[in-house]
Protein backbone atom coordinates (compact mmCIF):
# COMPACT_ATOMS: atom_id res chain seq x y z
CA UNK A 1 0.00 0.00 0.00
CA UNK A 2 1.10 3.64 -0.31
CA UNK A 3 3.58 5.18 -0.58
CA UNK A 4 4.78 3.93 -3.97
CA UNK A 5 8.20 2.34 -3.38
CA UNK A 6 11.10 2.66 -5.84
CA UNK A 7 14.33 0.74 -5.20
CA UNK A 8 17.53 1.87 -6.95
CA UNK A 9 20.31 -0.73 -7.21
CA UNK A 10 23.96 -0.53 -8.22
CA UNK A 11 27.05 -2.48 -7.16
CA UNK A 12 28.32 -0.63 -4.11
CA UNK A 13 25.42 1.71 -3.20
CA UNK A 14 27.91 4.51 -2.95
CA UNK A 15 27.54 6.53 -6.20
CA UNK A 16 24.83 5.78 -8.76
CA UNK A 17 21.99 4.36 -6.68
CA UNK A 18 22.31 6.98 -3.89
CA UNK A 19 22.18 9.77 -6.46
CA UNK A 20 19.12 8.18 -8.07
CA UNK A 21 17.42 7.69 -4.70
CA UNK A 22 17.85 11.31 -3.65
CA UNK A 23 17.19 12.83 -7.08
CA UNK A 24 13.89 10.98 -7.55
CA UNK A 25 12.71 12.03 -4.12
CA UNK A 26 13.78 15.65 -4.71
CA UNK A 27 12.13 15.91 -8.14
CA UNK A 28 8.92 14.43 -6.75
CA UNK A 29 9.04 16.96 -3.91
CA UNK A 30 9.62 19.78 -6.43
CA UNK A 31 6.44 18.82 -8.26
CA UNK A 32 4.17 17.64 -5.45
CA UNK A 33 5.46 19.68 -2.52
CA UNK A 34 8.04 18.73 0.07
CA UNK A 35 5.41 18.60 2.79
CA UNK A 36 3.73 15.54 1.29
CA UNK A 37 6.47 13.75 -0.66
CA UNK A 38 7.04 11.12 2.04
CA UNK A 39 3.37 10.09 1.91
CA UNK A 40 3.57 9.68 -1.88
CA UNK A 41 6.94 8.08 -2.54
CA UNK A 42 9.52 5.91 -0.82
CA UNK A 43 12.75 6.17 -2.82
CA UNK A 44 15.50 3.94 -1.42
CA UNK A 45 18.67 2.28 -2.62
CA UNK A 46 20.99 -0.68 -2.09
CA UNK A 47 24.10 -2.29 -3.55
CA UNK A 48 24.69 -5.86 -4.67
CA UNK A 49 27.99 -5.99 -2.80
CA UNK A 50 28.82 -5.33 0.82
CA UNK A 51 32.13 -3.49 0.43
CA UNK A 52 30.87 -0.14 1.73
CA UNK A 53 28.00 -1.07 4.09
CA UNK A 54 27.42 1.63 6.69
CA UNK A 55 29.52 4.24 4.91
CA UNK A 56 28.34 7.61 3.63
CA UNK A 57 27.80 8.41 -0.01
CA UNK A 58 30.93 8.83 -2.15
CA UNK A 59 31.98 12.53 -1.84
CA UNK A 60 31.84 13.34 -5.59
CA UNK A 61 28.30 11.90 -5.73
CA UNK A 62 27.30 14.01 -2.74
CA UNK A 63 28.77 17.10 -4.42
CA UNK A 64 26.75 16.42 -7.56
CA UNK A 65 23.58 16.27 -5.50
CA UNK A 66 24.37 19.52 -3.71
CA UNK A 67 25.08 21.23 -7.04
CA UNK A 68 21.54 20.24 -8.07
CA UNK A 69 19.96 21.53 -4.87
CA UNK A 70 19.57 18.08 -3.29
CA UNK A 71 20.62 17.20 0.27
CA UNK A 72 22.88 14.09 0.49
CA UNK A 73 23.12 14.08 4.30
CA UNK A 74 22.19 11.09 6.42
CA UNK A 75 22.78 8.51 3.70
CA UNK A 76 24.22 5.11 4.72
CA UNK A 77 25.18 2.31 2.33
CA UNK A 78 23.05 -0.85 2.46
CA UNK A 79 23.40 -4.24 0.81
CA UNK A 80 20.56 -5.76 -1.21
CA UNK A 81 18.47 -8.52 0.32
CA UNK A 82 15.18 -10.15 -0.62
CA UNK A 83 13.20 -8.01 1.83
CA UNK A 84 14.19 -4.87 -0.11
CA UNK A 85 12.75 -6.41 -3.27
CA UNK A 86 9.59 -7.55 -1.51
CA UNK A 87 9.00 -3.98 -0.29
CA UNK A 88 9.45 -2.35 -3.71
CA UNK A 89 6.89 -1.64 -6.42
CA UNK A 90 9.53 -0.65 -8.99
CA UNK A 91 13.18 -1.80 -9.08
CA UNK A 92 15.71 0.26 -11.05
CA UNK A 93 19.14 -1.36 -11.42
CA UNK A 94 21.91 0.78 -12.92
CA UNK A 95 22.95 -1.86 -15.48
CA UNK A 96 21.87 -5.06 -17.18
CA UNK A 97 24.19 -7.23 -15.07
CA UNK A 98 22.85 -5.73 -11.84
CA UNK A 99 19.32 -6.38 -13.15
CA UNK A 100 20.28 -10.00 -13.84
CA UNK A 101 21.55 -10.34 -10.28
CA UNK A 102 18.23 -8.96 -8.98
CA UNK A 103 16.28 -11.41 -11.15
CA UNK A 104 18.44 -14.33 -10.04
CA UNK A 105 17.76 -13.43 -6.42
CA UNK A 106 14.01 -13.08 -6.95
CA UNK A 107 12.72 -14.14 -10.39
CA UNK A 108 9.23 -12.95 -9.47
CA UNK A 109 10.34 -9.28 -9.55
CA UNK A 110 11.36 -9.40 -13.23
CA UNK A 111 8.17 -7.69 -14.42
CA UNK A 112 8.80 -4.70 -12.18
CA UNK A 113 12.57 -4.48 -12.77
CA UNK A 114 13.92 -2.05 -15.38
CA UNK A 115 17.46 -0.90 -16.03
CA UNK A 116 17.36 2.85 -15.32
CA UNK A 117 18.18 3.83 -18.91
CA UNK A 118 15.62 1.32 -20.19
CA UNK A 119 12.98 3.00 -18.05
CA UNK A 120 13.96 6.40 -19.44
CA UNK A 121 13.76 5.11 -23.00
CA UNK A 122 10.36 3.52 -22.45
CA UNK A 123 9.00 6.67 -20.79
CA UNK A 124 9.70 8.68 -23.95
CA UNK A 125 7.13 6.57 -25.84
CA UNK A 126 4.62 6.32 -23.00
CA UNK A 127 0.97 7.11 -23.64
CA UNK A 128 -0.08 7.99 -20.10
CA UNK A 129 -3.76 8.32 -21.03
CA UNK A 130 -4.06 4.68 -19.96
CA UNK A 131 -2.94 5.53 -16.42
CA UNK A 132 -5.34 6.42 -13.59
CA UNK A 133 -5.92 10.16 -13.29
CA UNK A 134 -6.45 12.25 -10.18
CA UNK A 135 -4.81 14.59 -7.73
CA UNK A 136 -1.50 13.39 -6.23
CA UNK A 137 -2.87 11.70 -3.13
CA UNK A 138 -0.99 8.70 -1.69
CA UNK A 139 -3.55 6.24 -3.07
CA UNK A 140 -3.66 7.90 -6.50
CA UNK A 141 0.15 7.94 -6.83
CA UNK A 142 0.34 4.31 -5.72
CA UNK A 143 -2.35 3.30 -8.23
CA UNK A 144 -0.70 5.31 -10.97
CA UNK A 145 2.74 3.87 -10.18
CA UNK A 146 1.63 0.24 -10.16
CA UNK A 147 -0.32 0.78 -13.39
CA UNK A 148 2.76 2.43 -14.93
CA UNK A 149 4.95 -0.57 -14.10
CA UNK A 150 2.49 -2.97 -15.77
CA UNK A 151 2.15 -0.71 -18.81
CA UNK A 152 5.92 -0.37 -19.27
CA UNK A 153 6.42 -4.12 -18.88
CA UNK A 154 3.86 -4.71 -21.64
CA UNK A 155 5.49 -1.97 -23.73
CA UNK A 156 8.92 -3.65 -23.67
CA UNK A 157 7.30 -6.90 -24.80
CA UNK A 158 9.86 -9.21 -23.24
CA UNK A 159 12.75 -7.55 -25.07
CA UNK A 160 15.98 -7.22 -23.06
CA UNK A 161 17.46 -3.85 -22.19
CA UNK A 162 19.98 -2.35 -24.62
CA UNK A 163 23.70 -1.88 -23.89
CA UNK A 164 23.10 1.86 -24.17
CA UNK A 165 20.60 1.66 -21.28
CA UNK A 166 23.40 0.94 -18.81
CA UNK A 167 24.51 3.75 -16.52
CA UNK A 168 28.30 4.08 -16.41
CA UNK A 169 29.97 3.58 -13.04
CA UNK A 170 31.65 6.86 -12.00
CA UNK A 171 33.47 5.41 -8.97
CA UNK A 172 37.07 6.63 -9.00
CA UNK A 173 36.48 8.96 -11.95
CA UNK A 174 36.76 12.74 -12.15
CA UNK A 175 34.10 15.36 -11.43
CA UNK A 176 33.11 15.73 -15.07
CA UNK A 177 32.37 12.01 -15.25
CA UNK A 178 30.26 12.22 -12.09
CA UNK A 179 28.46 15.27 -13.49
CA UNK A 180 27.57 13.41 -16.69
CA UNK A 181 26.25 10.38 -14.82
CA UNK A 182 24.28 12.53 -12.37
CA UNK A 183 22.80 14.43 -15.31
CA UNK A 184 21.70 11.19 -16.97
CA UNK A 185 20.04 10.05 -13.74
CA UNK A 186 18.28 13.38 -13.30
CA UNK A 187 17.06 13.32 -16.90
CA UNK A 188 15.37 9.97 -16.22
CA UNK A 189 13.92 10.52 -12.76
CA UNK A 190 12.32 13.89 -13.62
CA UNK A 191 9.87 12.40 -16.14
CA UNK A 192 9.28 9.44 -13.83
CA UNK A 193 8.32 11.81 -11.02
CA UNK A 194 6.06 13.75 -13.39
CA UNK A 195 4.24 10.62 -14.51
CA UNK A 196 3.82 9.37 -10.94
CA UNK A 197 2.17 12.55 -9.73
CA UNK A 198 0.21 13.09 -12.93
CA UNK A 199 1.88 16.18 -14.33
Amino acid sequence: MPPFSVLHVCMGNICRSPMAERLLRARTADMAGSDQVDTLLFSHSVGTGGWHVGQSMNPPAARQLRSRGVDPSGFKVRRLNRAHLDASDLVLPATWDVAEYVRSLRPDVAARTFVLGELGRLLTDLDDRDLPAGAPTPQAVYNRGTALVKLLDRQRGGEPSLPTDDLDDPYGMDERYFARVAGEIDATVRPLAAVLIGQ
